[in-house]
């Protein structure tokens, strides 16, 4: 990967193309850009996220992380190309069951919301769904299951990476989610 990037505006783009590390050109709306899109928007959504104040084990976890999309970022823009190593995914599953064992079981749903870095941590889970489902609707050999399950694993890790957010206090008090209750009366499930 020796290649940088030493001109932003290039104006090759202007035609509603885009290059892939490839070379080859594809079309910006195409499913492998977007894919490539919402990876990168989650990415930036981690860094947002890396602005809060945030446990402190969080933090080089998150950075990790960033790292980790930017290879995806890369095998998604040169088909046939790996470059997430299986170990990531095994990373994530370490990191979940570090925190899933600090956190009581849920009893109810919860909301995505409470402090701004549990609140933020929600928005990366759903970008990262996102992402996850245009990764597998690309069905080609980039569709890696190592990057499908990457994804997958993340949104996992970024739904109880919330919850911590929630439970952290930076006065070292503890606090707690936000919980679900339906204002729908006598409601029944078909």
């Amino acid at each position: 990967m020796g290649y940088r990037l030493s001109q932003i505006a290039t104006r090759t783009g202007d035609d509603g193309s885009t290059g892939l590390g490839d070379n080859t050109r594809v079309s910006k709306d195409s499913l492998r850009v977007c894919a490539m899109g919402d990876v990168d928007e989650l990415n930036a959504h981690i860094g947002l996220l890396l602005c809060e104040a945030l446990p402190k084990e969080v933090q080089p976890l998150l950075v990790t992380v960033q790292h980790q999309l930017f290879d995806l970022g890369g095998e998604l823009s040169m088909p046939g190309v790996s470059l997430l190593r299986s170990d990531a995914v095994q990373m994530l599953d370490t990191a979940l069951a570090l925190y899933n064992k600090t956190l009581p079981p849920l009893q109810e749903f919860i909301l995505p919301a409470g402090t701004r870095a549990a609140s933020q941590a929600h928005v990366c889970r759903t970008v990262a769904r996102r992402a996850e489902r245009t990764v597998v609707a690309l069905i080609d050999p980039c569709a890696t299951p190592t990057a499908v399950q990457y994804l997958n694993r993340l949104s996992d890790l970024l739904f109880v990476l919330a919850r911590v957010c929630n439970r952290h206090r930076s006065d070292g008090t503890e606090g707690d989610e936000v919980y679900w209750r339906s204002f729908a009366p006598n409601a029944v499930c078909p």
